[in-house]
């Protein structure tokens, strides 16, 4: 942890990123942030005790950038730091669907790029963040990597070829599951039970059904198996969501989100 770090645009998963490495150890006085708006660059200042600097500022200083804006905005702010990254800079990208080569092709030849996609479970320290290496990163690099984002909840190494693919299921997986949530909190109202309530019986069982995959090894077949009954309530229940069509359309859902995260690295808004 003697290394400088800057986290660029430090928006919602930026700031969970910088909180988490603080709570980790990481000396406040060795990060630095950049933000788009100085109101936004003082509240960070102030909460975190951190040292808020401009783009190019933090690039000349730091050891390892971690970009954290927007796909869209990545190109412009690259223009603003590719005179001040020198090739032994480790560059994080925190961007959906850009891939590695897109940052290569505009630093300094030789610049180690990493690739993190995250999730916004960073923000209680439960993410699952999918690293994938450069051309020019070490695993030194990834390593590093690696004791950042494990500050705010799991890593996984995996081939750059499959970002897309984790993108889809685990960066904008959180949404699926809440969108589960109010669908099946509308079901308990229309069964005559008052909102906070349904809401409560949801989360619960969804926290307890995924600590239990978690911890026991099981298959999610043999789990739901254990629950399923014959000529029971739960067994009726599948039988409608299969009729309706249920595992088809989140296999049809998870393959648009990985198409979405390839036309962004093509640049289409």
């Amino acid at each position: 942890m003697t290394q400088t770090v800057a986290v660029l645009g430090t928006g919602k998963i930026g700031e969970a990123l910088l909180s988490g490495m603080i709570r980790g150890g990481w000396p406040a006085a060795k990060l630095l942030v950049t933000a788009r708006r100085a109101e936004r660059a003082e509240e960070l200042r102030s909460r975190y005790g951190v040292e808020a600097v401009s783009n190019a500022e933090a690039a000349k200083r730091a050891d390892t950038l971690i970009l954290t804006v927007k796909p869209q905005d990545m190109g412009k702010l690259l223009e603003e730091l590719a005179p001040h990254v020198p090739a032994g800079r480790l560059v994080i990208s925190g961007a959906a669907g850009v891939p590695t080569s897109f940052f290569e092709e505009r630093l300094a030849p030789g610049t180690p790029v990493v690739r993190v996609m995250t999730n916004t479970p960073a923000l209680v320290d439960e993410a699952m963040s999918v690293i994938s290496a450069g051309s020019h990163a070490t695993a030194e690099h990834l390593a590093h990597t690696e004791e950042i984002f494990g500050g705010v909840g799991k890593t996984l190494r995996v081939p750059e070829s499959q970002q897309d693919a984790a993108t889809a299921l685990s960066g904008s997986g959180p949404a699926y599951f809440y969108f589960l949530v109010e669908a099946m909190t509308d079901a308990g109202i229309l069964l005559g039970l008052p909102r906070a309530q349904a809401h409560d019986l949801i989360v619960q069982a969804a926290i307890g059904a995924a600590v239990m995959l978690r911890d026991s090894g099981e298959h999610p077949v043999k789990l739901r198996e254990a629950v399923t009954s014959p000529a029971g309530t739960t067994i009726n229940a599948i039988v409608e969501l299969e009729r309706h069509g249920v595992r088809a359309a989140l296999i049809a859902a998870l393959e648009a989100a990985r198409d979405r995260s390839r036309e962004l690295a093509t640049g289409n808004s």
